[in-house]
């Protein structure tokens, strides 16, 4: 698997609109997609974090470079107060009883 995981700082009151603009697409047909996980930070409300999974590189870039997905970020960016640092890479292991394999 391969994916990435993002710092986001949100917006002041935002944060019902990143769920909403991130939960319109669940229903997108995107090849290779597996999931994509956000966390809240406990200590600050406003700072998350994106955990996002495709079946492999190739599935992720061709994502990442389509239209469809420029037209999503878009609606991700005006949530944020800055760009997302993005920290791409390939999964090496995963754990647990709910773990892809």
């Amino acid at each position: 698997m391969y994916g990435t995981i993002a710092r986001l700082q949100l917006k002041p009151g935002f944060k019902e609109q990143l769920i909403k603009v991130t939960t319109e697409d669940n229903s997108a047909v995107i090849p290779g997609w597996v999931a994509d996980y956000f966390f809240q930070s406990d200590s600050d409300p406003n700072e998350c974090y994106l955990v996002a999974f495709f079946l492999d590189q190739e599935s992720y870039t061709a994502n990442a470079d389509s239209p469809a997905q420029h037209e999503r970020y878009l609606k991700l960016r005006a949530c944020l107060e800055s760009d997302p640092e993005w920290h791409d890479g390939q999964v090496i292991c995963s754990t647990g009883p709910g773990a892809a394999r």
